[in-house]
């Protein structure tokens, strides 16, 4: 508000357009809670993470790779039933996984820093996404444009709200955070998680794998942050 008080704008307004105006209508309530979408499943996976001291720093390249892989399966399966869209957000997951277990692996082989290569690895995914656009996914009636051809409605989330971009992967990303809780506060996995995050050498003297807490952060993290890539490509189009 001091900010454009001192640039001669109203503050009450600018406020207003960031906090209220979003808020203000369904499809804004709609929107914000789309873009939150992909935030949140990333977030639950690193919270994993983090909690047990596993330093993913890559989600966005986990994502992306997540991305492609359910690209991959919608654009091969066009003309298939409703189970399409299924096999594209489990081939996000694995996809995700797959981009993290890279990261697991060097650290686990080689205790290469995890914070160092997993955001390294992002810039790798962006130059994947940037080939397949250019090359083997390139629409060849896009008149030259980086995108993929249109998918099929049966690769397509489906809707939560009618007139407004909410799809069930809001759902997913509720669900996840659910779930999360439940494994951290309720399961043995979640409590060698904690343990393994405020005390490593405690974690080591009650005989806890520190190579399974490792791997399993990644995975995981890496899992969720796919079917963020996952739903962002298989959301429906502007209605």
């Amino acid at each position: 508000m001091l900010l454009f008080g001192l640039l001669g704008k109203s503050p009450w307004q600018a406020v207003s357009m960031f906090f209220v105006e979003p808020l203000a209508s369904k499809r804004g309530v709609a929107e914000v809670l789309l873009k939150a979408t992909p935030l949140a499943l990333c977030a639950v996976g690193l919270s994993l993470a983090f909690r047990a001291n596993v330093w993913n720093i890559g989600a966005e390249g986990q994502l992306i790779a997540g991305s492609i892989a359910a690209a991959a399966v919608a654009l091969a399966g066009a003309g298939s039933g409703g189970w399409l869209v299924v096999a594209a957000i489990v081939a996000a997951a694995a996809g995700g996984m797959a981009w993290a277990s890279v990261t697991a692996w060097l650290r686990d082989r080689f205790n290469a820093n995890e914070i160092l290569v997993s955001l390294m690895l992002v810039y790798v995914a962006q130059l994947l996404l940037s080939y397949v656009v250019h090359g083997p996914m390139k629409d060849p009636a896009g008149f030259g444009f980086p995108q993929s051809p249109m998918f099929d409605r049966a690769a397509r989330l489906p809707l939560l709200l009618d007139g407004t971009r909410l799809h069930v992967g809001s759902l997913l990303a509720l669900a996840a955070a659910a779930a999360a809780w439940l494994v951290l506060a309720r399961s043995v996995i979640g409590f060698q998680l904690r343990v393994a995050g405020l005390a490593p050498r405690a974690a080591r003297y009650a005989g806890f794998s520190s190579r399974r807490v490792l791997w399993t952060t990644l995975l995981v993290s890496g899992a969720l942050a796919g079917i963020a890539g996952g739903a962002e490509v298989a959301g429906p189009m502007d209605s």
